[in-house]
């Protein structure tokens, strides 16, 4: 049975959709499965010896010296080899920006920003360079405007 079957057939499940839909309209439907596609998305982390799958959700922030980057998530950190310019390219569509020459943050993961810190949902605290600071800022701020108009 495909999906449209199974609207037609489930009271229920059309019920919900139609709440929504008259709530958020099609925008915030739209919204809602990007964010749950973003969620869902994975980040593959190789090294030498291992191959690690992580949830792009989970990931906090990136960080690179030399060329050894380390990923710094909900529950662990990785290690791996590489370069942040490559992990920028990968992981931008999913709302990582520059913060500093060295460093990738979630925006989903930014509590705050205050003067040159900014300040994560698990109270880490990282540098923001003044080169990076207005596209964070602006990047931060148009994320929490879309947040309110989902609600």
């Amino acid at each position: 049975m495909d999906w449209l079957q199974e609207l037609t057939h489930s009271e229920s499940l059309r019920h919900t959709l139609t709440a929504f839909l008259d709530q958020h309209g099609l925008t915030g439907l739209e919204q809602a499965l990007k964010l749950y596609t973003d969620t869902q998305q994975t980040y593959i982390c190789r090294t030498r010896s291992s191959v690690s799958k992580i949830k792009i959700a989970d990931i906090y922030y990136l960080e690179i010296q030399t060329h050894t980057i380390t990923i710094h998530t909900q529950n662990e950190t990785y290690q791996k080899y590489g370069s942040l310019a490559d992990e920028q390219n990968r992981l931008s569509l999913y709302g990582f920006t520059k913060c500093s020459q060295n460093c990738l943050v979630s925006l989903e993961k930014i509590h705050s920003i205050r003067n040159n810190t900014i300040i994560l949902t698990n109270n880490i605290q990282l540098r923001m360079s003044q080169r990076y600071a207005p596209k964070i800022l602006a990047a931060f701020s148009c994320r929490n405007i879309s947040r309110k108009e989902i609600r």
